[in-house]
């Protein structure tokens, strides 16, 4: 019961989303915005027209079979309740992709995608395979996500707006921009690596690790078709061009045909929808990146084809795991009579796989033929759809007859059929691909021809037909399916050559992701033990070196030093005198106390003459400060070092030399940017504001302390929290000796008493 209240949220986000479909189909748009800082002018906006539309449609509605198969699945999961809220989370951010408005917004919404994706593929985490297959599919669609971060900003600045539908008002400007191609290589990386193009294909096939609902949410129907949906919405800014074709139509043409030859090679039944998804996706790339109206218009078609039918196979998938304990298509067969429902729903879905009228898949092969003939290289272009087709289909009807209608092998488990919640989703998703192709003008109108005008953003009639009579299209399809039904006949005795063909595995970019990710854990190893030692005195010599250099370097280049002039008195109290003696001298004993604790008291007195300087020169408040923070730092200091040994010898004369000169040249650095600092007044407006209204606004007559309060209030906030977390550390780390330590010690509790 507790499934199927959980899916009434997508459920009503579906009938909220249906809401607007004839407004969406009349032509309209709809935009919502929320103030999100409005002191900043920042505000959150989202934006649907046929595109987005028909994408939320497929996210809600799919998830709301999602949530139902899900909640049968895993029933006897204990982490039932945290697949129901990562599987909403993840269709909320998914949501937020397709209906973002601004272009930072749909980066964040890509990310949050990437990271609940993560979190789904390793549900099972208690398996490292799960483990491993989510962190693949973060870190490619996570590197994916940063090149696309780069792009989306270029693309604001290039564009002069972050606005989705400004920026397709620039197209031609920003297309003529020296920085066009760049920013389409990097968005071409987000969309590339989050839709699994080749060579990034390899995560997809990694995340079947995932339990079968993830797999038949994530992976078929929605996450990878992020990728196409970014280029979709994209095309009318930065589609059109030869740098688009070549690159689209390159990765796009080669991910489909190599990814429909691989899915023939595997016995899985989730691997073989993996690569026959990946195929797809492919599919969809080519047909963007050829761009005319009538190849976005079998995209759409495509991609609403692929959603439902794939979806529905993995469902499938997974409920014949569920009954057999096996999803080896050389074990499974005869589940016809044990699972029927099920056989529906998977005769329904690969009917539309392979293109066979009336269902939905037939039109959306029709139709990329149609548009592939209509290009300059037609045969090529035709001939790579054509021998994919034939794959998929051979696919398909390895689909239905291995695990259907063949003799089974020796199963786990008894098959029997499965409940409701987990036969009802295939087989209304295969109905779905049918009254799509049966009503396809009904179809074509409401949903297909919007979706087109939002990419193109250029309206346009659309007619859409199950027939259309005899002509080439119609004898290509024909061609397709016996060629596939061919390819599954001889399979048996392709496979031999078929693995002989396939990738060495020091050429596959899964090897070569191993290796960069090896290589990258020897790196961070190395310099953990270069730099990452545990040693605070290098952590600190390699911070000063740092900081000298940066800001030497940068004073050499950047700054004509012989141009700082100064105005300095060279007239010298006697007390000023006396306190610049007390403070080298408590320098010099500091450095060469034997006694750490003697040391820590040295130091107190420098930071208490620093003290008297403040006060001497007028600046109470911060002689205050001052005076309290030594008191508690020599406190802690001896806290801390109190049970540490005397220390027996010094460094060695190379490395006392080595390390007074770095002291001596950052002092002399440090010397330097102040005398550059105070040799000229700089301008500000703060001084006045701040003398202004601390009384009215602040309330109080001590500027400083309006400044650290009010005005700069989340900053002391921040610094009091960084103190108070340092102190429980530190509080954390001491025990105060007992009786029978500080005899273990007594020189240590010797120099404590007389300290």
């Amino acid at each position: 019961m507790r499934k199927w209240l959980i899916a009434l949220l997508p459920l009503a986000l579906t009938f909220y989303f249906a809401s607007f479909i004839p407004a969406i189909a009349g032509g309209e748009t709809s935009t919502a915005t929320i103030e999100w800082i409005p002191s900043l002018d920042i505000q959150l906006s989202f934006y649907i027209d046929g595109l987005s539309l028909l994408m939320a449609l497929i996210i809600s509605g799919i998830g709301t079979l999602i949530i139902i198969y899900g909640g049968e699945y895993l029933a006897k999961d204990e982490r039932l309740p945290h697949f129901y809220i990562l599987t909403l989370l993840f269709m909320s951010a998914m949501l937020g992709v397709v209906l973002a408005r601004n272009l930072i917004a749909l980066f964040i919404f890509w990310e949050l995608t990437s990271i609940t994706s993560f979190l789904l593929i390793g549900f099972k985490h208690e398996y490292e395979k799960a483990r491993k297959a989510a962190l693949q599919a973060l870190l490619v669609t996570g590197s994916g996500g940063l090149a696309l971060l780069a792009g989306l900003v270029l693309l604001g600045l290039v564009g002069g707006s972050f606005d989705i539908p400004t920026l397709f008002q620039e197209a031609k400007s920003i297309q003529k921009d020296s920085l066009y191609l760049p920013i389409l290589v990097l968005v071409l990386a987000g969309a590339f690596t989050k839709s699994a193009q080749m060579p990034f294909h390899f995560w997809l096939p990694g995340a079947m690790e995932a339990p079968t609902p993830v797999s038949a949410y994530l992976h078929s129907a929605t996450m990878v078709k992020a990728g196409v949906y970014l280029l979709a919405r994209f095309t009318p800014i930065l589609g059109g061009t030869p740098e688009w074709h070549t690159l689209v139509i390159g990765f796009g043409s080669a991910t489909m045909l190599l990814a429909a030859y691989i899915a023939l090679q595997q016995t899985d039944l989730k691997r073989i929808l993996a690569f026959s998804t990946v195929s797809a996706l492919g599919t969809l790339v080519f047909l963007l990146g050829v761009g005319t109206p009538l190849a976005i218009k079998g995209a759409v078609i495509f991609l609403v084809s692929h959603s439902l039918y794939k979806g529905g196979l993995f469902l499938v998938a997974g409920s014949i795991d569920h009954e057999t304990g096996t999803r080896d298509v050389n074990l499974l067969g005869n589940l016809r009579q044990s699972m029927p429902f099920t056989f529906v729903g998977a005769i329904l879905a690969t009917g539309s796989m392979a293109g066979i009228p009336p269902l939905v898949g037939f039109i959306a092969k029709e139709v990329v033929y149609e548009a592939t003939l209509e290009e300059s290289a037609a045969l090529l272009l035709t001939g790579v759809a054509v021998l994919t087709n034939m794959l998929t289909v051979a696919a398909a009807v390895l689909l239905v007859i291995r695990p259907f209608i063949n003799k089974a092998g020796e199963l786990p488990k008894s098959p029997h059929e499965t409940p409701l919640s987990m036969w009802l989703g295939p087989i209304l998703l295969g109905i779905l691909g049918l009254a799509a192709g049966v009503f396809a003008p009904a179809f074509g109108a409401n949903f297909v021809e919007a979706a087109i005008n939002g990419i193109t953003q250029k309206p346009k009639t659309l007619h859409l037909a199950l027939w259309h009579g005899w002509n080439t299209m119609l004898m290509l399809s024909m061609i397709t399916v016996a060629g596939g039904v061919i390819i599954y006949i001889v399979l048996e005795n392709l496979l031999p050559l078929m693995h002989r063909l396939r990738f060495n595995d020091v050429l596959s970019p899964a090897t070569a992701y191993q290796k960069m990710l090896d290589g990258l854990l020897k790196v961070a190893d190395a310099q953990t033990r270069l730099l990452q030692h545990g040693y605070l005195r290098r952590y600190v010599l390699v911070i000063v070196i740092s900081t000298a250099s940066l800001v030497g370097y940068t004073l050499v280049t950047l700054t004509d030093l012989a141009s700082i002039q100064f105005e300095a008195s060279t007239s010298v109290r006697v007390y000023e005198g006396l306190l610049f003696f007390l403070i080298m001298v408590a320098i010099g004993v500091g450095i060469r106390a034997k006694s750490r604790i003697a040391a820590v008291a040295t130091l107190g007195v420098v930071g208490n003459g620093v003290a008297l300087i403040f006060l001497f020169y007028g600046a109470p408040d911060l002689a205050m400060t001052q005076f309290a923070v030594e008191t508690l730092t020599v406190l802690l200091f001896v806290l801390a070092v109190y049970r540490l040994p005397l220390i027996k010898e010094y460094s060695g004369k190379r490395v006392r030399i080595r390390d007074g000169l770095v002291a001596a040249s950052f002092g002399i650095i440090m010397t330097a940017l102040i005398l550059m600092v105070i040799s000229s007044a700089l301008p500000s407006n703060l001084t006045n504001f701040f003398a202004e209204y601390s009384l009215p606004k602040g309330k109080g007559r001590n500027i400083v302390n309006v400044i650290l309060v009010d005005f700069r209030g989340f900053d002391t906030l921040a610094e009091i929290t960084v103190l108070a977390v340092a102190a429980l550390g530190v509080y954390a780390l001491l025990k105060w000796p007992t009786n029978d330590e500080k005899h273990a010690n007594p020189t240590a509790t010797q120099e404590l008493d007389q300290l």
